[in-house]
C-alpha cells in the first residue's frame, strides 16, 4: 500500500511539473505574440507647428511604422511636409520637397505637399456654368483659375482627428468650404484621411458633400524626388504611366477638348522611360508646358487596384507605385522651380526640375468640357475617391 501511495504521489508531482512547464510555455508564447503585435503597430504623434499670421494654431502629426516610413502632415493646407522611406541599403530619407517653417508655407509657393480644392488644376478664364448660371472664380494663373484660387484649401487650417487601429494609423482632416468661397457655389463639407500602413503604403481618401450643386476635383500636390537629395533633378527617375491617351492643351494650358494618342510622342510612358529622355524634344505640347505639365487619360480596368503610375530611381533603389479610381493623372516635372525657394536648414534652393508631381484627378477644365467625365456634385450625393502611394525598394 505504501509503495502504491508513493507511486501515486510521484505521478502527481510529475503531472504538476508538466502543468507548470506548460503554463510557463504558454506565458512565453503569449509574450511573443504581444511583442509581435507591438512590432506591427503604426504610431501617430501630435506636436505644435506654430501660429499663422492670422493667429490660428497649426499642429503637426507624425505617422510612423516599423519599416522605416514616416509621414509628417500639418493642419495648414493638410500639407505633407516630410515623407521618409528607406533606400536599398535600408537608410530612410525624406523624398518630398518642403519647408521647415510655417511662415514659409504661408508665403506664395508652388503648393508644396498641399491638399488641393475646390477644383484641382485649371478652369478656363475662371468661369463655368451650372443650370444656366455663370460663376466667376478668382483668377490666379492668368487668364485662368488654378487649384481652387489664391485662398484654396492649401491655404486654410484644417481640423484634425486621429484614428488608430494597430497595423494602421490615420489622420482625418476636415474643412467646411463655405458657399461662394473663391466663387464656388455650395457649402462643401470636405474630409481627407491620410492612412499609413505597416507595408509602407500611404492611402489618401477624399470625401465631400454639398448643400448646393457645385463642381469638385480634389487632389494631393506633393513633389517627389526619390533620390532623397534635392540638389539633384528628377530627370534620372524612370516613369511608367498606364495611359494610352493625353489631354493636350492650348497656349494657356487649357485642354483643347480632344484626346490624343501618346504613341510615337514624347508623352508615351507606357513602358518604363527616363523622364529626361524626351523632355527637351521638339514638340509643341512640351513647349507649352515648358516640359511635362499635362493630364494623361488612365487605363484603369480595375479602379483602385490597377497600378496606374510607377516611379523608379535606380541609384537609391526606391520605387513608388500608385493606384487610384480617378480618370486622369497630371504629371508635372517641376518646370517652374527656379532656384528662388529655400531648402530646409540652409541646404540651398530648390532648382529647376528637382521634384515631380503625380496628381490623380479629373481632367482640367472639365466643367467647361461636355465630353469629359463630369465633376458635378449634387446635394444628397457623396463625393468619394481614393489614391494610394506604395513605396518599396528594388536592389
Amino acid at each position: 500500500m505504501n509503495v502504491l501511495k508513493r507511486c501515486v504521489f510521484g505521478l502527481s508531482l510529475l503531472s504538476l511539473a508538466a502543468v507548470s512547464v506548460q503554463c510557463k510555455s504558454d506565458k512565453k508564447m503569449d509574450t511573443t505574440t504581444v511583442s509581435s503585435d507591438e512590432k506591427a503597430t503604426v504610431t501617430i504623434e501630435k506636436s505644435s507647428y506654430g501660429t499663422t499670421a492670422k493667429g490660428e494654431k497649426v499642429d503637426s502629426y507624425k505617422l510612423k511604422n516599423q519599416n522605416g516610413m514616416e509621414v509628417d502632415i500639418i493642419t495648414f493646407g493638410g500639407r505633407i511636409t516630410d515623407l521618409k522611406v528607406p533606400n536599398k541599403d535600408g537608410v530612410s530619407e525624406n523624398v518630398v520637397i518642403g519647408f521647415n517653417s510655417l511662415a514659409q508655407y504661408e508665403k506664395e509657393n508652388p503648393f508644396f505637399g498641399a491638399l488641393i480644392g475646390r477644383y484641382g488644376n485649371r478652369i478656363a478664364k475662371g468661369k463655368f456654368t451650372l443650370d444656366g448660371k455663370e460663376y466667376q472664380l478668382a483668377i490666379n494663373n492668368a487668364p485662368n483659375a488654378l487649384h481652387g484660387g489664391p485662398q484654396g484649401y492649401f491655404n486654410v487650417v484644417w481640423k484634425a482627428d486621429e484614428v488608430k487601429s494597430g497595423n494602421t494609423a490615420s489622420l482625418k482632416l476636415s474643412y467646411l468650404s463655405k458657399d461662394m468661397e473663391e466663387g464656388y457655389p455650395g457649402n462643401l463639407k470636405v474630409f481627407v484621411t491620410y492612412t499609413l500602413t505597416n507595408d509602407n503604403q500611404l492611402d489618401v481618401l477624399y470625401e465631400a458633400t454639398t448643400d448646393k450643386k457645385t463642381v469638385v476635383n480634389l487632389t494631393q500636390h506633393s513633389y517627389f524626388n526619390l533620390s532623397g537629395d534635392f540638389t539633384k533633378t528628377i530627370l534620372d527617375h524612370e516613369l511608367t504611366l498606364n495611359a494610352d491617351k493625353l489631354v493636350p492643351v492650348d497656349a494657356t494650358l487649357i485642354p483643347t477638348g480632344k484626346l490624343e494618342d501618346v504613341a510615337n510622342t514624347p508623352f508615351d510612358f507606357r513602358k518604363p522611360k527616363l523622364i529626361g529622355k524626351d523632355i527637351e524634344a521638339k514638340n509643341e505640347q512640351l513647349e507649352r508646358g515648358k516640359g511635362y505639365d499635362h493630364c494623361w487619360v488612365l487605363n484603369n480596368p480595375e479602379k483602385g487596384k490597377t497600378i496606374i503610375a510607377k516611379v523608379y530611381h535606380a541609384a537609391s533603389g526606391r520605387v513608388l507605385e500608385m493606384t487610384t479610381d480617378e480618370p486622369g493623372i497630371q504629371f508635372y516635372s517641376g518646370n517652374f522651380l527656379d532656384g528662388t525657394l529655400p531648402m530646409p536648414n540652409g541646404g540651398g534652393t530648390f532648382a529647376h526640375r528637382t521634384g515631380l508631381c503625380l496628381e490623380t484627378e479629373h481632367y482640367p477644365d472639365s466643367p467647361n468640357q461636355k465630353n469629359f467625365p463630369t465633376t458635378i456634385l449634387n446635394p444628397g450625393e457623396n463625393y468619394k475617391t481614393k489614391t494610394t502611394f506604395k513605396f518599396s525598394v528594388k536592389k
